[in-house]
């Protein structure tokens, strides 16, 4: 390839960023299966974040071998001569037996054998590092960030495997003395090699330096069996430690491979670096996309002497191709680290932000990560939030502490007036819990929070034994407690002052995370903090309300001023369930040719709709559902139809409480009369039922409003679901006065 990279001295200086950003050339190779359309959903990133990009399409793939007996055809190579990089989707591979039973009648018998596209492009490019970024994208637990590097020419995957006569006789005298080997008459046997060089453990470890260096990684851990393989682990360890000479700023490490494994499961913030042969590579790269979500989230990069290419790991995944269900974050990713690559790294940092925002946010989320979008919908997301001027909304999480909560023995009013508040300040509140007193679980599950950009933590900051948040949060954080003197001075002037004690355990309340900022309680005695760590910011303020509240609203002020809400158009209906409702209006959205998700609640006797959109920004579509949901909307304005007419100018309050109980008959509701507003409202079964009735079927009301000699009449049917049908009677009567006013309904001359 005509690039940067043709000697390996010069990859490193990719790794150093001293990458040139003139127009690069990218053979893209879309392969078969799921590749073709998650290539097509995600290039157009491509002009979203404006690199000079030449994109040339190439051939790759199971097709091609079936046809031509290639599956890299020679103009593929020619190809990859002219480029600087290659942006490679995903391709099928199949068994020997198979690949030859698929090839084209005129080719079978031919002696024609197949090779793996990928080994290919790896020995024919000299691609000895594979590069497998592990990242927190999702957003749950603490964040962490570190990428496995996988030996890819040597190591168990040499090459060097055998079976049955196929066994070399020099392996055979090696193995032979082995006591199953004695022990077996038939003398059938399999031998694989590992092969280690100096050549290639150096140039391995050079690069991952390099790499740990320029992706600001501390720790370079080595992942082998020592105690095992104990030769050529031996080589390895010692090659380790010359290099890492050349690299004092970066701490090293050797571990076994499956203690590696397991730490990477249980604390996978503690990595930076991993390297490893081949195999244990492979095994250790896929449990790191296991950590972070799947494949579906899974990029990589494969560099060497003579060239690079860069793929999702996923595969091909043939039975999802052409079902829009494939995960397109992986894909983008790779695209992310090719930009890396080619020296454009402002636009790189781009891609794991925007992926970042929408997994934590959890919507368009494909059905790999628990979601029902499909690949054009959650790549038009991804899109979006890494084009030019997208904003991040900042994702909150509050956690409330204390046995009592989980009893029921108190009620947990802290976590909605802290939901309100944070919405109120521009957070997206992804999560709530409420944990017990133990110090491990509050431990757990503040660690299983952070990844947020605000954690609030309520409760536990008291002076007793069974108070142990601070305790708990300074666990999660890896920091020890701190003693804040002006906090301790603080607490024995506000006993002191109500002429209480001042006991030892009260200085409890003084010890903080260290690097806290100490919050003042001016309602109370325990303070509480603010301690930021891996990007989250986690708040620790009291139990009781009337010090918790104030004191995260003084906070919120100061770090997140409130401003206007976004208005997003809202219709409130009445007569319809929700799931009418979404059907109505989902076939607006798709109508429109739009991917959003409109919100629909529930909250009796009204369905609840809103669109994520700011109101007048889709006009089109307002309209379209405002003719859908014709005949149900009470109001625009989330208000009731009781508040409608009590806001509406010049008309009456018609109340409604005693009207509607013990069933609903023909009668004249109050009204002004200078409004010369009557109403009449009647139903064709009483809507309460007697002893040893049941609350089934529908009731069907109806009500007619006089305004002066002209007579309107609506009618409703509900389901008769239980007492509550009579709270959708009145409602229904004073928006059939709402209506009557607007002139809207059928309407006749007076009796």
């Amino acid at each position: 390839m005509q690039s940067a990279t043709q000697d390996f001295l010069a990859e490193l200086d990719h790794f150093e960023g001293r990458g040139v950003t003139s127009v690069k050339k990218v053979a893209v190779l879309p392969g078969d299966g799921i590749g073709p359309e998650v290539v097509d959903a995600v290039l157009p990133v491509l002009d979203l974040l404006q690199v000079p990009v030449e994109l040339t399409y190439g051939d790759i793939g199971w097709g091609y071998w079936r046809r031509e007996g290639a599956p890299v055809p020679e103009r593929t190579w020619a190809l990859l001569d002219t480029v600087d990089t290659c942006l490679l989707a995903t391709i099928t591979s199949k068994s020997p037996r198979e690949a030859e039973a698929e090839l084209v009648g005129s080719l079978q018998g031919q002696g024609i054998r197949y090779v793996s596209p990928v080994i290919q492009l790896r020995q024919r490019l000299g691609l000895f590092a594979n590069v497998r970024p592990v990242e927190n994208l999702q957003g749950h637990g603490r964040p962490y960030r570190f990428a496995v590097i996988r030996e890819n020419t040597e190591g168990m995957y040499a090459g060097f495997d055998y079976a049955g006569d196929a066994v070399p006789a020099a392996l055979r005298s090696v193995v032979g003395g082995h006591a199953n080997v004695v022990a077996d008459a038939r003398q059938d046997l399999g031998v694989s090699l590992r092969l280690v060089t100096r050549l290639g453990l150096e140039r391995l470890l050079r690069f991952s330096f390099a790499y740990a260096r320029s992706h600001g990684h501390s720790l370079l851990t080595w992942a082998d069996k020592p105690n095992i393989l104990r030769s050529s682990s031996t080589l390895a360890r010692e090659v380790l430690e010359e290099v890492a000479i050349e690299y004092p700023s970066i701490a090293v490490e050797v571990q076994d491979a499956d203690a590696v494994a397991m730490w990477m499961v249980k604390r996978p913030e503690r990595f930076g670096v991993i390297v490893a042969e081949s195999m244990f590579g492979d095994v250790l790269s896929d449990l790191g996309a296991g950590v972070m979500g799947g494949l579906g989230l899974a990029p990589s990069g494969n560099y060497g002497q003579h060239g690079s290419y860069f793929e999702p790991v996923h595969g091909s995944v043939p039975h999802l191709a052409g079902s829009d269900r494939a995960n397109p974050s992986a894909m983008l990713l790779t695209v992310g680290m090719m930009l890396e690559h080619l020296g454009f790294g402002d636009a790189a940092l781009e891609i794991p932000k925007a992926v970042r925002s929408v997994l934590s946010r959890g919507e368009s989320l494909t059905y790999d990560l628990g979601g029902g979008a499909g690949t054009k919908q959650s790549a038009d997301a991804l899109l979006a939030a890494c084009g030019p001027g997208s904003v991040q909304q900042p994702t909150a999480a509050v956690l409330t502490v204390g046995d009592e909560l989980l009893s029921g023995a108190v009620e947990d009013t802290n976590t909605t007036q802290a939901a309100r508040l944070l919405t109120g300040h521009g957070f997206h509140v992804r999560a709530t819990a409420t944990t017990g007193d133990p110090l491990s679980d509050i431990n757990r599950t503040v660690r299983g929070l952070l990844g947020h950009d605000l954690l609030v933590v309520i409760g536990g900051l008291g002076p007793t034994s069974d108070d142990r948040t601070r305790e708990g949060v300074a666990q999660a954080l890896g920091v020890p407690l701190e003693h804040h003197a002006e906090a301790w001075t603080a607490v024995q002037h506000r006993l002191k002052r109500f002429g209480l004690a001042v006991h030892q355990d009260n200085e409890r309340q003084a010890f903080f995370p260290a690097g806290s900022e100490p919050l003042p309680n001016s309602n109370g005695t325990a303070w509480g903090s603010s301690t930021t760590a891996d990007g989250t910011r986690v708040v620790m303020l009291p139990g009781p309300p009337h010090e918790c509240m104030p004191m995260l609203q003084e906070l919120l002020d100061r770090i997140a001023p409130a401003s206007k809400p976004a208005e997003h158009p809202h219709w409130r209906t009445l007569g319809l369930i929700e799931a009418d409702a979404a059907a109505l209006v989902d076939q607006a959205v798709q109508a429109e040719g739009l991917m959003l998700t409109p919100s629909y609640l529930w909250a009796y006797p009204y369905v609840d709709i809103a669109l994520p959109v700011a109101v007048g920004e889709h006009p089109g579509l307002e309209a379209r559902v405002d003719r859908l949901l014709n005949g149900h909307v009470v109001s625009r304005r989330r208000l009731t139809a009781a508040e409608e007419l009590r806001v509406h100018p010049g008309k009456p309050v018609i109340s409604l409480d005693d009207r509607l109980t013990g069933g609903l008959a023909a009668e004249r509701l109050p009204s002004a009369a200078d409004a010369g507003i009557a109403v009449q409202v009647w139903s064709d079964e009483p809507l309460t039922v007697t002893d040893g009735q049941a609350w089934v079927g529908t009731v069907t009301m109806h009500c007619e409003v006089r305004i002066n000699d002209l007579t309107h009449t609506y009618a409703l049917t509900a389901p008769k679901r239980g007492p509550e049908v009579v709270d959708m009677a009145a409602d229904f009567v004073a928006w059939s006065v709402l209506r009557a006013c607007a002139g809207e309904g059928d309407a006749h001359a007076g009796r």
